[in-house]
Formats: C-alpha cells, sequence, structure tokens
C-alpha cells in the first residue's frame, strides 16, 4: 500500500507541475468579481485533471498486478476498478469542463453527478442496509429501495458538498486526505485491503496535489476535483458499511459532518433569505472565518496579503474537522457514541456560525 500512495501521489505532483506551467491559458475566462473569489492573480483550476490522471494510474495498477499474478498483497478485481474508473470519470469530467469553461450550470453538474451515483450504484450492487436504528431498520429491511436511494442520495450530494467547502489553500483537499486515511484504517480493522487501497490511491493523488496548492496557492482543485474527492469517498463510505455490519452506519455520517452540515446549512440560509440554494454567496463558514478572525497580516503587496490570509483559514477548519474525525475513528462501530458527537458537532456549528455573525467571537481565536 506504501508503494500505492507513492505512485499516486507522484503522478499526481507531475501532472500537476505540468497544469500549473501550460495550464495558465484558460484562467481568463474567471469572473474577478464573483463572491467566492478570496485570491489574486490567474491560477488554473485544473488539479481535479491532475489528480484523476493519478487515481486512474493507481487503480489501473490495482487491477493489472492482480490480472498478471504481480507480488502484491492487495486483490482488486479488474471490474470494480473499471467501474470506480467510470464513474469518478464522469463525475470529475462535468466539473473540469465547468473549470475551462465557466459555462455549465449548477443543475446540469448535479444531474451529471446523480447519473454517476445511479451508474455507481448499478455497477458496484451498492446500497445503505441500515441505518443502525432497530425500528426503523426493521421496516427498512423490508423492501431494498430505501437503502438504495439513500445510496444514491449520499453519492449524489457529497461531491458538491466537496465543492461547497472548497474556498481556501488546502481547506478541502486535507480534509479529503483525513478522510481518506480514516476510512482506510477502518476498512484494515475490518480486514478490508482493498476498499483501504481504493481510498489510498485517492489519498497519494490528494497530497501530491497539495504540494502545489498549499501554501503557495499555484493549483486549485476546482470543480473538478471536488467532485472526484465527493463521489470516491462516497462510495467507499456506502461500500465499508454494506460490507461489514460490524461498521456502525454513523460512522461516515460522523466523519464526513462537517461538509455535509455546511451544505444542509447553507441551503437552509439561503431558503429562509429566498434565495436559490445554487446562489453562490460569501456567508458560508470558512468565508466568515476569513473575514473576520484571520486577521494581522500586513504586507504592501495586495496579492501577498491575501495570500497569507487565505493560508492561515485554512487551519481553523482543520482543527474543526479533526474534532470530528477522532471521535469517528475511535467509536466506528460504537453507534450512540457516534451519533452524540454529530448532535455536538452541529450545535457547536450553529453556535460557532452565530457568534461569527454577531462579532462576538473570543479574543484568543483571533489573530
Amino acid at each position: 500500500m506504501l508503494f500505492l500512495l507513492i505512485l499516486c501521489c507522484a503522478s499526481a505532483f507531475l501532472v500537476s507541475a505540468l497544469l500549473v506551467r501550460y495550464g495558465r491559458r484558460h484562467t481568463r475566462h474567471y469572473g474577478l468579481s464573483v463572491p467566492q473569489r478570496f485570491h489574486a492573480g490567474h491560477v488554473p483550476r485544473l488539479g481535479g485533471a491532475g489528480m484523476l490522471a493519478a487515481c486512474s494510474i493507481g487503480w489501473a495498477w490495482m487491477a493489472v498486478s492482480e490480472r498478471l499474478a504481480l507480488p502484491n498483497q492487495i486483490r482488486f478485481d479488474a471490474w470494480m476498478a473499471l467501474s470506480l474508473w467510470v464513474v469518478a470519470a464522469i463525475s470529475a469530467a462535468g466539473g473540469i469542463y465547468e473549470d475551462l469553461t465557466q459555462r455549465v450550470r449548477v443543475r446540469y453538474r448535479l444531474l451529471l453527478t446523480l447519473l454517476a451515483a445511479a451508474l455507481a450504484v448499478w455497477l458496484m450492487k451498492l446500497s445503505v442496509p441500515r441505518i443502525d436504528w432497530p425500528v426503523i431498520d426493521a421496516v427498512w429491511r423490508l423492501s431494498p429501495w430505501p437503502g438504495i436511494l439513500l445510496a444514491v442520495l449520499a453519492i449524489t450530494g457529497l461531491p458538491h458538498a466537496f465543492n461547497l467547502i472548497d474556498g481556501y489553500n488546502g481547506l478541502a483537499g486535507l480534509v479529503a486526505l483525513i478522510s481518506c486515511f480514516a476510512l482506510a484504517y477502518v476498512a484494515l480493522q475490518v480486514g478490508d485491503r482493498e476498499l483501504a487501497a481504493m481510498v489510498l490511491v485517492l489519498a497519494g493523488a490528494t497530497a501530491g496535489f497539495l504540494v502545489w496548492n498549499y501554501p503557495r496557492g499555484l493549483i486549485f482543485a476546482g470543480d473538478g476535483g471536488a467532485y472526484l474527492w465527493g463521489l470516491v469517498i462516497a462510495v467507499a463510505s456506502v461500500m465499508l458499511v454494506n460490507r461489514h455490519p460490524q461498521v456502525s452506519a454513523w460512522f461516515p455520517a460522523l466523519l464526513l459532518i462537517y461538509p455535509v452540515w455546511e451544505t444542509v446549512f447553507s441551503i437552509y440560509r439561503k431558503t429562509t433569505r429566498g434565495l436559490s440554494p445554487g446562489l453562490a454567496d460569501a456567508l458560508h463558514f470558512h468565508q466568515l472565518v476569513y473575514r473576520r478572525i484571520v486577521r494581522g497580516v500586513f504586507h504592501d503587496d495586495e496579492s501577498r496579503r491575501m495570500l497569507m490570509r487565505n493560508n492561515r483559514t485554512s487551519p481553523y477548519l482543520w482543527g474543526f474537522t479533526v474534532l470530528t474525525v477522532f471521535p469517528a475513528v475511535l467509536f466506528w462501530h460504537t453507534t450512540w457514541i457516534l451519533m452524540v458527537f454529530c448532535g455536538l458537532f452541529i450545535v457547536t456549528y450553529v453556535w460557532a456560525y452565530s457568534s461569527i455573525v454577531r462579532f462576538k467571537v473570543p479574543r484568543w481565536l483571533r489573530g
């Protein structure tokens, strides 16, 4: 597995380097006044293409080594590798095309991820067989459709959740990296080396991309990268719960609650104001942290100052994420504890958001 990590990290690093060097031509299409823009200059948003290329190499290696009986402790079915690549490519392709042209509407990207999710469920026989509530599970088992629909919803929604939190250098990338390592750890605990290797391929690709993304911000993941992260992590989460009854269905829920709740809260926030949930704004949690907590960066050059503030924003959210990852990894088989931590996160998030909006942030957090 270490070889897979190194292979995918090196591949993503090299492809991203080429995109940094030759991918600037398309960047002038990006609007300079969009609310989610927090950087100066023209930066390519093609990190998703680099990571998809690295993941393709990693998954292909796993399938080929299985077919050729190469010395390898990981057994990865070629059909599984091909199915995963197809759905990942479909999801990422819409985002990459949007990154290149800025012409794909939100509804069409949503439909594309829905298509990828439906294909994933069909090709890989995925479903969420339980939610670990005994009363509901008794009804849940009467028909396969609730589990299938929940799997489609999860795989469709998570790519857009990652896209929502992808606002600052290293933020969504490190959340994805931590999530992959957490999923791989639990998969190894239950003896599923195939699933662990599948997400470690994405972890390696993400690490290679992050070398260029944080802290210098030389390339962004773009919609393509966010959709790749969300789809693969969602598929892996559903597979883990589907394959192993000892893994609580609330483990991936707590692990990924930051991007998921950010999405749910944003939909609620915009709907109550009479706005479309697909309308971009600058009131997400990470954007408020940037504006009202991260201060004290003074340089003569405006772009340098913006870059430094951008880089200082992500660690606040990384810490926020780690608070959910640790209990998720520690109590991956204990449903009631995972549910308690999910509730605590929601309460903490709402309190923190309200405090920032009302300028009641503790002084020790500002700096």
